[in-house]
C-alpha cells in the first residue's frame, strides 16, 4: 500500500470513529421568541413598496441604510442614516421606537435580516423597503408614488 493511500484509509478511519459532533442549538428563550415571531408575521409584514411612500414622507421616518459606508457615499435615499447591516443589533440603542424605521439594503435581503432582529428585540415600528435602494431608483425614487398617481 503507497503511503498516500495508508494516509487516506488512516484519515477515513479516524473520521468513522469519531463522534459526529453535535450541532449549536438555541436556549429555550430563543426558541420560543422565533416561534412567537413566526406565528406573528406574515409574508408581507411591515413591507412598504416605493410607490407607497410620497416624497413628502420620507421626513416622517428615520431612514436607515444598512448598505456598506462605500455603498453609502455613492448614493443613497436623502436623509438616510448609515449603519452597515452587520452593526445595526449592536448599535441598536442609537434607534428611537417613537419613530417608524425605513430599513433599506440593496435589494431587502440583509434589511430584512436587521428588521427580523430589531422587531424580535421590540422594535414595532420597523418596515422594509420593498426591493431595496436598487428598486427603490428603478421606481422612481423620490418620485415613485408621484409617478404611480399620475393620471395619464
Amino acid at each position: 500500500m503507497t503511503p498516500r493511500r495508508l494516509a487516506l484509509c488512516f484519515a477515513l478511519a479516524v473520521s468513522a470513529s469519531t463522534p459526529f459532533v453535535a450541532q449549536a442549538q438555541a436556549d429555550k428563550a430563543t426558541v420560543n421568541a422565533l416561534e412567537g415571531y413566526f406565528d406573528f408575521v406574515d409574508a408581507n409584514a411591515g413591507t412598504l413598496l416605493p410607490e407607497q411612500i410620497p416624497a413628502e414622507d420620507y421626513k416622517k421616518f428615520l431612514v436607515l441604510d444598512v448598505r456598506d459606508a462605500g455603498q453609502f457615499a455613492k448614493e443613497h435615499i436623502p436623509g438616510a442614516l448609515n449603519i452597515e447591516w452587520r452593526q445595526v443589533f449592536a448599535q441598536r440603542a442609537k434607534l428611537p421606537k417613537d419613530k417608524t424605521l425605513l430599513v433599506y439594503c440593496n435589494t431587502s435581503s440583509f434589511a430584512a435580516q436587521v428588521a427580523m432582529a430589531l422587531r424580535m428585540d421590540g422594535f414595532e415600528n420597523v418596515r422594509l423597503m420593498y426591493g431595496g435602494f436598487n428598486e427603490w431608483k428603478a421606481r422612481g425614487g423620490l418620485d415613485a408614488h408621484a409617478r404611480a398617481t399620475k393620471k395619464s
